[in-house]
């Protein structure tokens, strides 16, 4: 594989439209055709791209499947992925073994030893390559993140900033990050004292289809750039965004040996990469997280887990009705609500209750379903199968126990295979399992509360604690409010865009939500084995110049009520 490639040049057909063109021509917003197909009677409408807009034909060639995939750990094996705005195959893809994975970690820990070496600040600086690189040539990665997951445009977009954003963060600060601390001795003046920072070795990434360009290459950067190499897996679905991200992180002067990537089924692949990691990396199901922290504690390695989420947004009685039906739509059903921080408890005070959702369901039902490569669609299309499956029976099971649809509620297969209508239910009660289960889809349930008491109380009542939403024009009330939540992220007037992007705080999740955070310090210090160097002066810690073992304890005993009198922690 070649190192680099000319910058002036896209890596994608002259079709992809990028060529050496800044950003802003690249991405110029198109504009929808008038000659949209009817919706159902109904039915949210259908965004339809210009003439002349990119097909996957265009986008994925097999000269560019070929060079994407050419570095993947593996034998002879094959598998594919798919559009799911078309349900066709997208890729053949080599498919690998979990001896494969082991080769894949033995070349992992040879280039670690060589990329450990180089000073963190030249680390650093191949981030901020990046960044530049992901920002030019973004037109490329939207695409590719558009046909593996079935995205609307904006959406993909919203990746693409996150990976920015992270990989300036840590471009930025993690020197300062990792640098040595000193810190104060067990006798102070006598006893010098130095915390380092090392990196692990190699972590193990386990990443998931739904966000396949920001929580893979995302989350691998703070592990770079403390010093460890990473052997990913992908999901199959959406492995072409990953190697792309590879590809200009290479390019930004990643050495090539220090990112693995192991292609293959999960229930096969996924426990090979735990069984060798120093360290894991798993965004998934709460189920899945489980299996994965058994296998890491039995080896006694570190793990950190972004898993599942029953998110609520509070709506109190001061808040804005219709910037709060704006927010509901952005954190209900970005990405077709396939996010792990989107919202699917919405609980509204009872005084604006009727205008909310009046308001709110009018913008949602006239938002534009696409399946284009195109800005121009308000929401795309579920990821999978068993996504518009688990969607539909959700829907279905709680309307048949007495919900009431408020919008939506019907698969549109007029614009793909998957995709669902974005969908309010009111009147949701237990046992109905979209009362309590992640839909993980674009289906939101309506709760109605008499004080702030039980608002809290209700969306506490889950396991889950990963994300939560406050709306209300007092920001110190909105605070306070979110004080009370057990969610690792609250956003105050933003569904979860404001906390998920404030990456020099921590991000993640609570109870039945995860271990560990990403972002901020703990999102790279994780990926370090702190360690603590000591080196005492003039006397050691032992009886000396003379003294007894009495004499040396009375001795410490002054030193010790000496260090509390002058405050010394």
């Amino acid at each position: 594989m070649t190192d680099s490639q000319d910058a002036g040049s896209s890596p994608l057909p002259d079709s992809a439209g990028t060529g050496g063109a800044p950003a802003a021509t690249a991405e110029a917003p198109q504009e929808t055709s008038p000659e949209a197909p009817a919706a159902p009677a109904g039915g949210n409408p259908v965004a339809v791209a210009a003439p002349g807009t990119r097909t996957a034909a265009d986008v994925v060639t097999p000269e560019v499947a070929a060079r994407l995939t050419r570095d993947v750990v593996a034998g002879g094996g094959r598998t594919a992925n798919h559009a799911p705005f078309t349900g066709e195959k997208l890729a053949d893809l080599p498919e690998s073994s979990p001896e494969d994975v082991a080769r894949a970690f033995e070349r992992a820990r040879a280039a670690q030893e060589r990329w450990a070496k180089v000073p963190v600040k030249q680390r650093a600086a191949v981030l901020l390559r990046f960044h530049d690189l992901v920002l030019r040539r973004q037109a490329e990665v939207l695409d590719l993140i558009q046909l593996e997951t079935g995205k609307a445009r904006l959406h993909a977009h919203e990746e693409v900033q996150a990976v920015a954003v992270a990989a300036r963060h840590y471009g930025r600060k993690a020197p300062a990050y990792l640098r040595p601390k000193g810190h104060t001795g067990v006798v102070p003046t006598l006893t010098k004292v130095t915390e380092l920072r090392q990196p692990r070795g190699v972590v193990g990434q386990i990443a998931p289809w739904n966000y396949p360009f920001e929580l893979t290459v995302g989350d691998a950067l703070p592990a770079f750039v403390a010093g460890n190499a990473v052997v990913m897996k992908p999901d199959t679905e959406t492995a072409l965004t990953a190697l792309w991200a590879r590809e200009q992180l290479i390019e930004a002067g990643l050495p090539e040996d220090v990112w693995q990537v192991v292609i293959g089924e999960g229930p096969v692949v996924g426990p090979a990469v735990v069984a060798h990691a120093d360290y894991v990396s798993f965004t998934g199901s709460t189920r899945t997280g489980r299996e994965v922290a058994q296998g890491a504690a039995a080896r006694l390695v570190g793990v950190s887990l972004e898993l599942g989420g029953k998110n609520a947004m509070l709506v109190l009685d001061d808040a804005d009705v219709e910037k709060a039906a704006a927010g509901a739509v952005r954190g209900c059903f970005s990405s077709a609500g396939q996010l792990c921080i989107s919202i699917e408890r919405l609980y509204v005070h009872e005084s604006i209750a009727d205008a909310f959702v009046e308001r709110f369901a009018a913008r949602t039902k006239a938002m534009r379903l696409g399946n284009a490569l195109a800005y121009g669609a308000d929401m795309g299309s579920l990821v999978g199968e068993r996504q518009l499956e688990t969607v539909t029976r959700h829907v279905d099971e709680a309307v048949a126990k007495g919900a009431r649809l408020v919008a939506g509620g019907r698969p549109r297969p007029d614009i793909g295979p998957l995709f669902y209508e974005p969908t309010i239910l009111d009147g949701v009660e237990a046992p109905m399992a979209v009362c309590a289960e992640e839909t993980f889809g674009p289906v939101v349930s309506l709760y109605r509360f008499h004080d702030e008491d039980e608002a809290v109380a209700l969306a506490n009542a889950t396991p889950y604690g990963l994300n939560s939403s406050v709306w209300t024009k007092d920001g110190r009330r909105g605070r306070a409010v979110a004080a009370r939540l057990r969610t690792g992220t609250v956003n105050v007037n933003e569904s979860y865009a404001a906390g998920y992007g404030s990456v020099q705080s921590p991000m993640g999740g609570m109870g039945d939500s995860g271990l560990g955070r990403r972002h901020g310090s703990e999102g790279i210090l994780k990926y370090t084995e702190a360690q603590t160097v000591a080196q005492q002066r003039l006397m050691p810690l032992a009886p000396a110049f003379g003294m007894d073992d009495e004499k040396y304890a009375r001795f410490m005993t002054r030193s010790l009520r000496a260090m509390k009198a002058f405050r010394l922690r």
